[in-house]
């Protein structure tokens, strides 16, 4: 799946409607932030904020989210991604700026649009499990639906549903002190994913979890992407996390969005020296595809064997590390699209730039 994600992401984005927007949103704190902000020629810097007081948590946002994408929001704590997908549900409450909903802007949504969204059209996974201990794993995941007013057999057999979608199976009756971490957390999605809704919201889902089952997790998440494809907007601050699951990545730093792109994208073309730092310890051949390493294809050459563009070089690096022949590069319709060299990956492995 990762090997598909580096070669369609573009694509995805391309192609797929907008399910979500910000346009020009700021999130500030203190007296008077919105009369700030307004009728102003230029977007303030850093310090005329500090000069009238005020905090900035989120600085003139702009990004698109295109149904069935895994976005990725990442940054280091206090970056200001979680405050930004908070103004995203409206959760916090943006300074000004526009959230768009499926065309629709959140900001002129009544209280009651709102908790009718996020009741039937958002799901919210956050780090802490926030599991209501009294009830059993079939009593959490179907009590999302028991506030929507759905029926006992109704709520409970959707509830049976996911619970199974996310291998919890035969765990219906169990408490929360019952399971392990991992397993907490799958009844925190599985709840989540009982209104099905048309976006997913994740904060730093796994991060309390230790490593192995943090792996495991990432897994079922994907499995679970590769069934449902849902509209995902995912925080996390560990980039390998980031590259193993993102189509595309915003990085944030003080509460402005950097960058957005593909990991690809992040990697090999960083657009300021803080983004180039950020992706400094990533394993290239892990992020890096045959389509950024080809040449083309010298005439009538014979390939022992074809990868595809969008494929990872960490998938094929030991075959031609171990070859002394090209292979070819064919696109997603098996069409030849180029060549890779064996000298070419040994670069990307090594580190060193190509001559």
């Amino acid at each position: 799946m990762a090997s598909d994600k580096a070669g369609n992401a573009t694509a995805v984005a391309a192609t797929r409607a907008v399910q979500i927007s910000c346009r020009n949103v700021w999130k500030l704190y203190g007296r008077s932030a919105e009369s700030f902000l307004h009728g102003r020629p230029a977007a303030p810097g850093s310090a005329e904020l500090a000069d009238a007081g005020l905090i900035s948590a989120v600085r003139a946002v702009s990004l698109d989210v295109h149904e069935g994408e895994i976005f990725v929001i990442m940054g280091l704590s206090g970056s200001g991604k979680s405050t930004l997908v908070r103004c995203m549900t409206r959760l916090v409450e943006p300074t000004v700026g526009e959230i768009l909903f499926e065309g629709r802007d959140l900001l002129h949504a009544s209280e009651r649009e709102l908790i009718e969204l996020r009741r039937h059209k958002m799901g919210m996974v956050f780090q802490h499990f926030a599991l209501l201990p009294h009830l059993t794993v079939l009593e959490n995941v179907a009590f999302p639906l028991d506030v929507q007013g759905i029926a006992r057999a109704a709520r409970e057999e959707r509830a049976r549903t996911v619970i199974e979608l996310v291998g919890l199976r035969g765990r219906e009756q169990y408490y929360p002190r019952q399971l392990s971490g991992g397993q907490q957390q799958r009844v925190g999605i599985a709840r989540s994913l009982a209104v099905e809704p048309a976006v997913w919201f994740l904060d730093e889902p796994f991060s309390a979890l230790d490593p192995l089952i943090r792996r495991e997790m990432q897994d079922e998440f994907l499995r679970l992407q590769n069934v449902l494809r849902k509209t995902i907007v995912f925080i996390t601050h560990d980039f390998d996390e980031a590259i193993r699951l993102a189509d595309r990545i915003a990085i944030m730093q003080d509460g402005e969005i950097i960058q957005i792109g593909t990991p690809e994208d992040l990697v090999a073309r960083p657009a300021t020296a803080y983004v180039a730092e950020f992706t400094r310890d990533v394993q290239r051949a892990k992020v890096i595809s045959a389509g950024a390493l080809m040449r083309p294809c010298r005439d009538g050459a014979t390939y022992v064997a074809r990868v595809r563009s969008g494929d990872r070089a960490a998938s094929f690096a030991a075959a031609i590390v171990g070859s002394q022949e090209p292979f070819g590069v064919v696109d997603e319709a098996g069409r030849l699209v180029g060549e890779i060299e064996r000298d070419a990956v040994i670069d990307l492995l090594a580190g060193r730039k190509p001559t």
